[in-house]
């Protein structure tokens, strides 16, 4: 038997659970500082994508912003992209725009699911759980995804952020889901790769709080933060659930 909660209903995160949404992220940036470093004049495009990288580092890196910049993700590239340019002497918002929808068409068409995120899907609404998915972003983004994966029909419930109103760590989402699923905290799991969204959050409302780490580096040095269970794969959840309601 496993040590985790027996799960009536388990909610999952969308990006970098699900779908690898980060794998497309540096090569998507390159391609755009080379491309914008080709136009103008005295422009490097190592320089470039180094102030790039800082800059972006410092936006999402506050949680205000963070949460401004993912309900519009398209100008919150357009603004890291116009001010990296501007520090380096190059004021040409027209260029950054045009640099902006690249960036992001490139990084939509990047996304792709994880190997066996599909069937352990369905492996899980074969032993009868009931699932949730719940995502921050904007909501025709987040539900272009959702779409083109084929994904709605496999989940009881889809919340998404720009949808409803508010994101993830608001308690509300947590709540609100779990009440269409009728589900309560004791017999719920929340499986994501974002250590305050999907395990402190959740873990203060009585979810059971599965990290998903995919690069195996584990938690990070410091951190308070105690997932119930880690793992690398959202594959490794099927086999967590089976375990925890008795199946072989």
């Amino acid at each position: 038997m496993s040590g985790l909660s027996k799960p009536d209903a388990i909610l999952f995160d969308l990006d970098d659970t699900i779908l690898n949404d980060e794998r497309s992220v540096e090569p998507a940036w390159r391609k755009v500082c080379a491309d914008v470093a080709a136009q103008v004049r005295d422009l490097n495009q190592v320089e470039l994508y180094e102030t790039i990288s800082r800059r972006r580092t410092w936006f999402w890196s506050d949680p205000e912003r963070h949460r401004i910049g993912r309900a519009n993700l398209l100008e919150a590239s357009y603004g890291i992209i116009h001010q990296s340019l501007q520090m380096l002497g190059h004021d040409l918002p027209s260029l950054a725009r045009s640099a902006a929808q690249s960036y992001r068409e490139m990084r939509s068409a990047g996304a792709q699911l994880f190997a066996g995120a599909l069937d352990t899907l369905i492996g899980l609404d074969q032993l009868g759980l009931r699932l949730g998915l719940i995502t921050n972003g904007n909501g025709p983004a987040q539900r272009a995804k959702i779409d083109r994966f084929g994904l709605a029909k496999l989940f009881h419930h889809v919340l998404i952020e720009g949808e409803f109103g508010c994101g993830k760590p608001d308690p509300r989402v947590y709540w609100t889901s779990m009440n269409a699923l009728g589900c309560r905290p004791s017999n719920t799991w929340m499986v994501g790769d974002n250590l305050e969204w999907e395990v402190a959050a959740p873990q203060q409302l009585g979810l059971t709080a599965i990290w998903v780490d995919p690069s195996g580096h584990g938690l990070p040095l410091g951190t308070s933060i105690r997932p119930s269970s880690i793992i690398r794969s959202v594959t490794e959840v099927l086999p967590l659930a089976r375990s925890a309601i008795g199946h072989k």
